[in-house]
């Protein structure tokens, strides 16, 4: 069996199987954590470089945003400045918002441009109606919270058990899996999102190029921005992934667990 887990109380009665099924998934998430690290590093330094490199249309990633959304008839669209990690740089169909970081939002750099024209274009594939763009907009309210639901419903669960089942461990159980099925549906989802995130690049690189406001270095510069943004994602994805896998592991090891000692 693998080290550390067989001497684990909550794993004594599982087969080895299983017990490396989840020290191989936990090692998996470990090497995908580094290099997560190591892609936000690289991913920073590019943002800084390019934050400190002036573009060529005199545009901040505001302007950049407000003028793409107002040439394409969306001045019900606001473009606002936030400093906040949770909600900076992204579109908000339901507050007709795009939100643009403070560290970019003044700046005539690459970075701001490339970062204003994106959010701008996901407004202009929502007013398109693109397919993908509808599923993520109806969608949203569960892709991002979501996740947030295993520990109520586990807690829920568990207060449950304790009260009508004498702990018996099966609305523990149940209350996870649900939790587990929830969580499966946003890691899907955010594909969607990373799906529409590409195209509202894509059109972004054409509108500033059919209108001018940015060289083909300049493109150039923000393609590789754009692809690291990307890379990033599919990272975190992945360890979604892993953890997803992990915890449907972890709840089948309790299932085996407790079958075991019921046995005894």
């Amino acid at each position: 069996m693998p080290p550390l887990i067989g001497e684990l109380e909550e794993f004594k009665n599982v087969s080895p199987a299983l017990q490396w099924a989840i020290f191989i998934v936990a090692a998996l998430i470990a090497v995908v954590a580094v290099i997560s690290i190591g892609i936000s590093i690289w991913l920073s330094i590019k943002y800084v470089v390019y934050n400190r490199r002036k573009n060529s249309a005199n545009l901040s990633g505001k302007d950049a945003a407000r003028k793409i959304l107002d040439a394409n008839g969306l001045q019900r669209i606001k473009v606002s400045t936030f400093g906040s990690l949770i909600f900076g740089n992204s579109y908000s169909h339901y507050f007709h918002k795009v939100r643009i970081r403070r560290l970019t939002a003044k700046k005539d750099s690459i970075t701001s441009l490339a970062i204003g024209a994106e959010k701008a274009s996901l407004a202009v594939l929502d007013k398109e109606r693109d397919p993908d763009m509808v599923t993520r907009v109806r969608l949203t309210p569960l892709m991002y919270f979501g996740p947030f639901a295993f520990i109520p419903l586990i807690a829920i669960g568990v207060i449950i058990d304790i009260i009508y089942f004498n702990f018996s461990g099966l609305p523990t159980i149940i209350a996870a899996a649900v939790g587990i099925a929830i969580y499966a549906i946003s890691f899907v989802l955010s594909i969607k999102v990373l799906k529409t995130e590409v195209k509202a690049q894509k059109k972004a690189l054409e509108i500033l190029e059919n209108e001018h406001l940015a060289t083909s270095e300049e493109l150039d510069m923000m393609k590789e921005l754009y692809k690291l943004y990307n890379i990033e994602y599919v990272n975190d994805i992945i360890m979604e992934f892993l953890q997803l896998i992990l915890r449907v592991l972890e709840i089948i090891a309790k299932l085996q667990n407790s079958s075991s000692s019921s046995s005894d």
